[in-house]
């Protein structure tokens, strides 16, 4: 039997399979673990009184906008709350004293 030039090149695919590659994959998963860890630190410090830490009042908008797109790429989402009700909600027009 007579093996030809392209045998050994599927053989080789099959057993490498999917891996993981550091290079990629790796570096960038733990950038966002990086990422995602400042920014719990910044929200949580802007929180809590930390004795000898000096605490400054920050607007973190951007902070929790940065921490909420970084647990996004990991696949976490927010859950909204569902609203039970099925029709909308109708304003009560007062009467006027002239209306009767």
């Amino acid at each position: 039997m007579t093996t030809t030039p392209q045998q050994p090149a599927k053989e080789a695919t099959k057993k490498s399979g999917p891996k993981f590659d550091w290079a990629d994959e790796g570096l960038s998963a733990l950038v966002r673990v990086a990422i995602l860890s400042w920014s719990a630190a910044i929200l949580t410090l802007n929180y809590v009184t930390v004795p000898g830490i000096p605490q400054k009042n920050i607007d973190p908008t951007f902070i929790a906008s940065v921490f909420t797109g970084t647990l996004a790429t990991f696949g976490v989402q927010a859950a909204k709350k569902k609203d039970d009700r099925d029709e909308p909600e109708v304003k009560k027009e007062s009467k006027k004293d002239g209306d009767k």
